[in-house]
């Protein structure tokens, strides 16, 4: 199907926030999908694919970089933060809501990773979101510490409170590496964490494999698991049975809480999902399960 895109940008706590709209020319008020990508990722890393796959079923889909982050405004550049972001989501739901020619009332949103978690969040607040799709999702901070081994824990600390100095001290921040060799400190070091995720890094994108290192003290204390039962909305949510990053039974655990969740099963690793014949597989999964819960009365009629 062919469609538009246009920029459509929208303000978050007082940052603009650069969205980019896609919108299928056959289709009259299409209802929306809402994407943002995972942890310190920008909207470039592969999130077009999805885009259009979801475009092509007759959706509208707005597309968004967070603040600090790819082509919105802020400083310091790639801060992670999990609070910042869900805020910055229902920001984007609010402009997505005053658009013409977009069926409001029916928005479903969709997260990877990071911002796997941040959808249930953001839903779990508000009813009036129609539906989610949660991909090889972040959902519990402390069972993410199971991953991590004492070392790794250690200099984890060790880096956000020199980080957390900077901060008191008004000087600019402690950054780490993203990904990293496993044999190196960065925040994802498992074999598979550096080449997957420079692998959906665009040949030409100027981003740098660094983030403010305060996130290491943070992170442990968000739990989008805790708001999995207030999630009345259908959810789909993908489990990659060889996720190296996310414990398998933390997302079962999270799937389980949900009244109306969809729990779907792939042999494959946290960063499969987003290229090759894994990418096509799951994205049509999830299409699928999107235009059933978009689009299903038009479909019945």
């Amino acid at each position: 199907m062919t469609f538009t895109r246009s920029d459509s940008d929208f303000i978050s706590r007082g940052t603009r926030c650069a969205g980019w709209l896609y919108q299928p020319e056959a289709v009259e008020n299409p209802p929306v999908v809402i994407m943002a990508h995972g942890f310190a990722a920008e909207r470039t890393f592969r999130l077009p694919a999805y885009a259009e796959k979801f475009v092509d079923r007759g959706l509208a889909v707005f597309l968004f970089d967070y603040r600090n982050f790819g082509a919105s405004d802020g400083e310091p550049r790639n801060l992670v933060n999990p609070w910042r972001h869900v805020q910055d989501w229902k920001a984007a739901i609010a402009h997505v809501r005053g658009l013409p020619n977009v069926r409001s009332a029916k928005i479903a949103l969709w997260g990877s990773s990071f911002s796997g978690g941040h959808v249930t969040v953001v839903a779990a607040q508000d009813p009036a979101i129609t539906a989610i799709v949660s991909q090889v999702p972040f959902v519990d901070g402390l069972s993410a510490l199971d991953t991590l081994g004492p070392a790794q824990a250690m200099k984890s600390v060790l880096a956000g409170c020199r980080d957390l100095g900077r901060i008191l001290t008004f000087r600019p921040p402690y950054c780490v590496p993203v990904v990293e060799e496993p044999e190196r400190f960065g925040i994802m070091n498992k074999p598979d964490s550096k080449p997957g995720y420079l692998g959906i890094v665009p040949e030409d994108s100027t981003w740098k494999n660094e983030c403010p290192a305060r996130i290491l003290l943070a992170f442990t204390f968000y739990r989008p698991l805790s708001y999995a039962g207030r999630v009345k909305c259908p959810a789909f949510v993908l489990l990659a049975e060889t996720d190296t990053l996310i414990p398998a039974k933390a997302v079962e655990r999270f799937a389980e809480r949900m009244p109306r969740a969809e729990l779907v099963r792939v042999p494959l690793g946290h960063f499969d999902v987003y290229v090759g014949e894994p990418f096509e597989e799951t994205a049509k999964l999830e299409a699928d399960f999107l235009e059933r819960h978009l689009l299903g009365e038009e479909k019945e009629v």
